[in-house]
């Protein structure tokens, strides 16, 4: 007898973390249907969630453990690969020092799996050197939320927009990376709301706004000290907040005295008045909110710029109250949750510091190990000075389900330290760039063929469901950790089910410490959530910041470390577009996305392309002081003059062969949204 049955579960794909039905006819998953009862999206999804499925059955989908022999892969038996794997493991472990030994995990994972990584890396290979994909895109959010506010997460719930009077959204282009936050957004619109965008391009939300304001890439402190000098000489900020709930002030005050908006117009590009008229509209809102993405952290001053914007947010006392607050917005489903969970050189799960003592011996006592002292190598660490691995530093690394052959900048330099290692193992869905370069290649099983949790960007734990069995030979992430740190000798790794790991995740971290499966079968519950009997937490900081009192900071603008000059005359800044996710590994294996916008192109102002010579369509080469790449043009106003884009996602014309692998010192992110580069005319 047939079968037919649809089964609730999570979209793969942003940050928004929608809930998706999939369609299972005779153990065969056929397509994906919205859910009308969740709470968040409301029975909308996206055009990548409508076509979530279609990669799980790629041809070209990863079925058998692969070696590499003499430059070519092998199939080999499970048994094989993972020998040959834990023989390496033990090898940089005992003979060389746990710390040759770099991990990076996945955003694409489940939280059950970001946790049994983490704890593989600390408690049976014995270094703290692990790290995720937040490293290149909200590691900024991380560390400056948690400085000012003392959490590192969104404040409220993304419902909450509509109902903003006024939304101010920055280095975001929501309708493309997060279409149905860009519906709440739009919600409010129709209500009457105010909507200021500052963005130096042309996105489809500008359309919509009260005010655009076009600032120079990378000038981010300046204009928002400028909103801030507009709002004190006004006497706009809220007062009873800044005194009652804040410190720092009169630090701020001084720093923002000489960021006039003539001065700020100098140095932005934004009309002073125009500047004046929107800083005036954020702060007589009795409600506002500050939508941000990737625009404001891949900055050298990444946390500068997070720390700004939560000085004008607490400034005009729009913190812990509904409607209001901060919405850092994700590009990848499970950001939050893989940091969640302590996927990261510097915290345990919960944000728990691997330096603190007293923490440190929890872990140890329930792990029955001794733990590693020191943080370790964030991934830009590990993998972009990769003259410091050569040198021998990092000898090993196991990547699971993430591909920085594409994601990171400067990508000639990561094959280098890449190939320069003595070995690697990625774990994978695809046969990813990142994959061609391993040793050992273990096939994983994709978001529909297991059990699980995903953390939504508002903090919402919600189950992702087995819908079907894994493909081939493929098993499931924690069943290949598992199977690793067992081969290893450890004990403490002998889960039966997710639902096991997700009980453990519980009984370690405060944040998750009330989470179980039961309670997350409608809905999902938003962290923190301490106790079994707390209802989750939608709004944070309404009784006051978690440090106490929220911190204001004086900050200067800073250049970028990188400007155009005679010879590299154009900024170059990369992002996202709306058929595509991250590295392409998922949506480009999907027909009709791939279809869409089937390569990469490199948007340019009409004014820079008349000047260059070259007309819409043309191929072209593009060139940065570390690499060269051939593109398409597409002669737009979308992108001001002196500015390109090119959307990173396209391996076969990688925005990132150009990108400037320079960091944020603090959060470790590398300056993806600015680079000096030219444009030639291929004769």
């Amino acid at each position: 007898m047939m079968k037919y049955e649809n089964i609730l579960s999570t979209c793969p794909y942003c940050g928004f973390g929608c809930n998706i039905y999939h369609q299972v006819f005779d153990d065969e998953l056929i397509g994906v249907l919205p859910c009308k009862s969740d709470i968040v999206s409301q029975g909308k999804i996206c055009i990548k969630g409508w076509n979530a499925h279609e990669f799980v059955y790629s041809k070209d989908r990863l079925t058998k453990p692969l070696v590499k022999h003499n430059g070519s892969f092998d199939e080999v038996s499970w048994d094989e690969a993972i020998n040959i794997t834990v023989k390496k493991f033990i090898e940089y472990k005992e003979t060389c020092d746990p710390d040759s030994i770099g991990v990076l995990s996945s955003a694409k994972c489940t939280n059950e799996e970001n946790y049994l990584i983490m704890k593989f890396v600390r408690a049976v290979l014995g270094t703290n050197n692990i790290d995720n994909c937040v490293r290149l895109c909200h590691s900024p959010t991380i560390v400056g939320l948690f400085r000012s506010f003392g959490s590192g997460a969104i404040t409220n719930s993304i419902v909450e927009l509509e109902n903003s009077d006024c939304i101010l959204v920055t280095g975001s282009n929501t309708t493309e990376q997060n279409p149905l936050v860009a519906s709440y957004i739009m919600r409010g619109k129709e209500k009457g709301k105010r909507l200021i965008v500052v963005d130096p391009r042309k996105t489809p939300l500008t359309k919509f706004a009260d005010f655009h304001l076009i600032q120079k890439p990378g000038t981010d402190v300046a204009w928002i000290n400028g909103f801030i000098n507009v709002i004190i000489n006004d006497g706009l900020e809220d007062r009873k907040f800044i005194e009652d709930r804040t410190e720092g002030f009169n630090e701020l005050l001084k720093t923002v005295k000489k960021y006039t908006p003539a001065y700020v117009e100098t140095i932005t590009g934004i009309p002073a008045e125009d500047l004046i008229s929107a800083a005036r509209l954020y702060a007589k809102a009795d409600n506002a909110s500050i939508v941000y993405s990737t625009g404001i952290t891949q900055h050298t001053t990444g946390i500068d710029n997070v720390r700004s914007l939560a000085n004008l947010a607490m400034l005009t006392g729009n913190v812990g109250r509904p409607n209001t607050g901060i919405y850092p917005l994700s590009g990848q489903v499970n950001i939050q949750g893989a940091c969640d969970v302590g996927a990261l050189p510097n915290f345990y799960s919960g944000y728990q510091s691997v330096s603190e003592e007293k923490i440190r011996a929890k872990f140890e006592l329930a792990w029955k190990t001794k733990l590693p002292t020191k943080p370790g190598l964030s991934a830009v660490e590990m993998i972009n000075d990769y003259p410091t691995a050569t040198k021998g530093n990092i000898k090993m690394m196991y990547i699971m389900g993430a591909n920085p052959v594409l994601s990171h900048p400067d990508i000639n330099r990561v094959k280098e330290m890449l190939n320069n290692l003595e070995f690697l193992v990625v774990q994978d869905i695809f046969l990813t760039e990142t994959a061609q370069l391993a040793d050992v290649v273990l096939p994983a099983a994709s978001y529909a063929e297991k059990n699980g949790t995903f953390t939504s960007l508002d903090r919402r734990i919600q189950m992702v469901r087995k819908a079907i069995e894994p493909i081939g030979e493929c098993r499931t992430d924690w069943k290949i950790i598992c199977e690793l740190a067992r081969r290893m000798g450890s004990k403490e790794f002998d889960y039966s089910s997710p639902t096991d790991i997700m009980n453990e995740i519980s009984s370690l971290t405060p944040i998750y410490g009330g989470i179980t499966y039961d309670r997350l079968e409608k809905n999902g519950v938003q962290w923190p959530c301490p106790s079994k009997k707390h209802p989750g937490t939608p709004d944070l900081h309404k009784d006051g910041f978690s440090n106490g009192r929220g911190k204001f900071v004086a900050l200067e603008f800073k250049k970028p470390a990188e400007l155009p000059d005679k010879n590299y005359p154009l900024i170059l800044t990369t992002g996202k577009i709306m058929f595509h996710s991250h590295t392409g590994t998922m949506t480009r294996k999907t027909e009709l996305l791939n279809r869409e916008v089937p390569t990469g192109y490199v948007e340019i102002n009409p004014e820079d392309a008349k000047k260059i010579g070259i007309s819409d369509g043309e191929l072209v080469s593009i060139q940065s002081r570390r690499g060269e790449i051939k593109i398409n043009t597409l002669v737009t106003r979308t992108t001001p003059k002196g500015v390109i884009f090119i959307p990173f996602h396209f391996s076969e014309c990688a925005a990132n062969i150009l990108t400037n692998p320079a960091f944020d010192p603090s959060a470790k992110i590398p300056e993806f949204k600015i680079c000096a580069v030219r444009i030639k005319k291929i004769e």
